[in-house]
């Protein structure tokens, strides 16, 4: 059969979507592949159709032992002939599905890379024919990356030990500095590179400062989204047991999921939401990778995610039917003070925080910003989106803004008279006229920028900078820690030729009364 026929006949679509067919030939043709796809674009498809026509194996790399389940289960119901081997099998179990690897009876198999890298699986492949290696959830190998798996660097061993077997390494997200890595990392530099648009054009975003949580919460269910599916992410574990309870105290189907829970009872609570109609998943982020349910009509966020990777990730997961679907997000000063604690409070070294603070004022800028919110989160990943999307509440109007334009030529100025070299917490100090010792020391209480910024507070700073981070203005350099730059965009604002709005910050919720859990 050639693609079309398999596409067909397996999954029963007429016709590809967006670069599917031509990494499919260049698979089937033997060329390496390294493919940028979002959520729900059918990046599977992309290597399932050759490992249907091609002689052989194709190996999978899966970093979620817990879905590799599903995943087998779901092409098993379309024809295609798949197993996994994993630590959920017992001796026999294992042994069955790797007779069947060598005896050839295999499409597909499903490994973790922690497995696929020892010297029994490899002895295993060297016995059998393999037609394809793929690398799902590329972005693991990336340090700069969003959900970074340090066992995923030893996936160059493919390269090395299987020099005849086209790979692909697929992703949903990842910015420029991330896709170099992964080519680099997984030496694919001479792969045929795909990368799609990342609009989810069927997807509203919305954004509001936290106030009253619950409250909102309720009121955007019950306001839009009254008996549909939908999740809820959560920072930490009690908190998704605490909403989830208070769903189901306020008449709203939802079930509790984080890694802490008793395994079966969390694959219960998945197997569930996938199979039943208007259930809320209320979750952390260990929920969603490889979940294939496309009538989620909405992605609540109840905390900042920690960068714009993991939010676009994680809010594709919403409308991946094409229909109409919300993303809503609440966000708090506490959300940024936690996440830069955990952000210092990581292993990694100087470098890596400073690349992982820079992503979260990505994502906070992203927040505060005052332009259409599809134009922001596109050009993050280097793609440009022309005029208004009029479906996010920056470009319905929704966000009250005033007019900036002094503050912000302030600030810019202030970026210019030190230097250009200084992060947001010095220029600050320096608006605000401040005498520190690393003020005087660089002579920064003679710039004529020194103590005009008195009329705004700390806070109020802070977010200029960030929403002239995010539009654009202002670019964070790379190896002087947070220092911050000027950027060609911002000169006609400097010369007095355009202005500049700014997003005031008000919460808009109907405070009406919902049932609080009582007792311990």
């Amino acid at each position: 059969m050639n693609p079309r026929e398999v596409l067909r006949n397996y999954f029963g679509y007429d016709s590809f979507r967006e670069h599917q067919k031509e990494i499919i030939d260049q698979l089937i043709g033997g060329q390496d592949v390294f493919a940028l796809m979002p959520t729900g674009s059918g990046k599977s498809i992309c290597y399932q159709i050759p490992a249907v026509i091609l002689p052989g194996v194709c190996v999978v790399v899966s970093p979620l032992i817990a879905l590799m389940q599903d995943q087998v289960d779901a092409v098993r119901e379309l024809g295609i002939r798949a197993s996994f081997l994993n630590s959920s099998l017992d001796y026999r179990e294992a042994s069955l599905v790797e007779r069947k690897v060598i005896d050839g009876e295999l499409d597909l198999l499903y490994v973790a890379p922690e497995r696929l890298v020892t010297p029994g699986f490899i002895d295993l492949l060297k016995k059998t024919s393999i037609c394809l290696f793929a690398i799902d959830e590329a972005h693991c190998v990336s340090q700069w990356g969003h959900d970074f798996r340090p066992e995923y660097l030893e996936l160059t061993i493919l390269a090395e030990m299987f020099p005849g077997v086209p790979r692909v390494a697929l992703t949903a997200t990842a910015d420029a500095v991330t896709r170099r890595e992964i080519i680099e990392k997984l030496r694919l530099q001479t792969a045929r590179q795909f990368i799609s648009s990342f609009d989810r054009p069927n997807i509203e975003y919305k954004v509001e400062l936290k106030d009253h949580e619950r409250n909102q919460l309720i009121d955007f269910i019950e306001s839009y989204h009254s008996g549909d599916a939908g999740i809820v992410y959560c920072m930490t574990r009690k908190r998704v047991e605490e909403i989830a309870a208070f769903l189901e105290e306020n008449g709203i189907p939802a079930l509790p999921y984080h890694a802490g829970m008793d395994a079966p009872v969390r694959v219960e609570n998945q197997k569930r939401f996938l199979r039943e109609d208007g259930l809320v998943m209320v979750a952390t982020i260990a929920f969603g990778m490889g979940i294939d349910k496309p009538d989620v009509r909405f992605v609540a966020h109840l905390n900042l995610p920690k960068t714009l990777e993991a939010y676009y990730q994680e809010t594709g997961r919403a409308g991946r039917d094409g229909e109409p679907a919300d993303a809503w997000m609440l966000y708090s000063l506490s959300d940024v003070v936690m996440l830069r604690r955990m952000i210092d409070n990581s292993p990694g070294d100087e470098q890596h925080k400073y690349v992982q603070h820079g992503k979260m004022e990505a994502m906070l800028g992203y927040c505060e910003t005052t332009q259409c919110r599809r134009q922001v989160l596109l050009g993050y990943f280097g793609e440009a989106y022309g005029g208004q999307c009029d479906k996010c509440d920056t470009c319905q109007g929704k966000v009250e803004t005033y007019d900036g334009t002094h503050a912000a030529r302030q600030a810019l100025s202030c970026i210019y008279r030190t230097g250009q070299m200084f992060g947001v917490a010095h220029l600050v100090d320096v608006l605000m006229g401040k005498d520190t010792e690393k003020i005087r020391r660089n002579g920064h209480d003679a710039v004529t920028t020194f103590g005009i910024g008195k009329d705004l507070s700390e806070a109020q700073w802070k977010s200029v900078f960030r929403q002239l981070i995010a539009a654009g203005m202002v670019t964070a350099q790379v190896g002087a820690r947070g220092g911050l730059s000027l950027s060609p965009q911002c000169r006609s604002l400097l010369r007095g030729e355009d202005s500049f709005l700014l997003r005031r910050d008000a919460v808009s919720v109907k405070a009406k009364p919902v049932k609080e859990k009582t007792g311990g």
